[in-house]
């Protein structure tokens, strides 16, 4: 992917990136998701975890750090998630300890414990977020960069998952980990606004994702149904079934149209939080509900492993899940519409 300009193809050429819009980003992460979410989700985590870099980061932040990873050389992981902090972000415990002036550090020393960390422990750089001040609550969050192989940084469990297997997940260990303050991206405090900004960029790219992966439970099915033979004819002509098929592609439509909506008011300078929220609810549960009717008009070859069917329904469920549970998505839609 590095060789084709995709482990930067959104990003701005200013910085080595391929200038994609988002909009045509979206149209990447379909055809890799139809393919294989893995590799999307890999994709996605990796360009996650430079954004803030390309909007906040320093000069020598851009040279030092971004490079490789936008050439592929690197890959990167976005390091957020606690075991007492999933959808409460606010609520990580990873701390950053000042060294040296509190008002001029010469840097931090990072302790705590971060889990399900997309890429880890593959992942050469990670842009890890820890509390400088817990009484501060988000107002006390930073953003730091991080390498693998520094001195007190190591991995823990890697997790076994249901689906997306193909991309690993790890637990981070920080135990007293020296990072200075030339490696801490923006300034004290800033480091939930960054999570939150990344995040709505990154929900975008796993709602396209998730397309593709109804997309290609769709294309599955009608390829089936349509040289399938039973009851004397091809399933094709059972009303039943051309029906379902034909939500199938309503679903997939609306998800579409919902994803590219969010890329274009991303492209156009417009806020996306609460559109990036509507495409990624509305894609993964399309995914699901996609995946799951193509296994049923598979019959029992798509509960079997031979086909392939039924990754496409283990996937989609993981998207269910991460960047926001879909419930904490319709809290902030249901925020938006009551105005509070």
């Amino acid at each position: 992917m590095g060789e084709l300009g995709l482990t930067g193809a959104p990003l701005p050429e200013a910085v080595g990136g391929s200038g994609f819009s988002y909009l045509g980003w979206t149209l990447v992460m379909e055809e890799i998701g139809a393919a294989d979410m893995a590799s999307a989700v890999t994709l996605s985590v990796h360009i996650l975890s430079q954004y803030p870099v390309v909007t906040l980061g320093t000069p020598e932040q851009h040279e030092r750090w971004l490079a490789p990873m936008v050439s592929g050389e690197a890959l990167g992981a976005f390091a957020l998630t606690e075991p007492h902090a999933g959808s409460d972000a606010a609520a990580i415990r990873t701390r950053a300890e000042r060294v040296g002036p509190a008002d001029a550090p010469d840097g931090y020393r990072l302790t705590g414990t971060k889990i399900w960390i997309t890429n880890a422990p593959d992942a050469d750089r990670y842009l890890v977020f820890a509390t400088v001040d817990p009484s501060l609550g988000s107002k006390g969050i930073a953003a730091f960069l991080v390498e693998k192989g520094t001195a007190g940084f190591s991995f823990g469990a890697h997790e076994k998952k249901m689906g997306i297997r193909a991309c690993p997940a790890a637990e981070l260990v920080f135990d007293g980990c020296y990072v200075p303050t030339a490696n801490r991206l923006g300034g004290e405090g800033e480091g939930y606004k960054i999570a939150l900004s990344a995040l709505a960029e990154g929900r975008i790219s796993i709602a396209a994702a998730c397309v593709g992966i109804a997309r290609a439970g769709l294309e599955a099915a009608t390829a089936y149904l349509r040289q399938r033979k039973a009851f004397g004819g091809v399933l094709a002509e059972r009303q039943a079934l051309r029906f379902m098929l034909a939500e199938m592609a309503r679903d997939v439509e609306a998800a579409r149209a919902l994803t590219r909506q969010a890329a274009a008011m991303k492209d156009r300078g417009e806020p996306i939080g609460v559109a990036s929220s509507l495409a990624k609810w509305t894609a993964s549960d399309t995914a699901m509900r996609v995946a799951t009717d193509a296994v049923q008009l598979f019959g029992a070859s798509g509960y079997s492993r031979e086909t392939g069917i039924e990754r496409l329904m283990r996937d989609a469920k993981g998207a269910q899940i991460y960047e926001g549970t879909n419930q904490i998505h319709r809290s902030i839609v249901a925020d938006d519409v009551l105005g509070s």
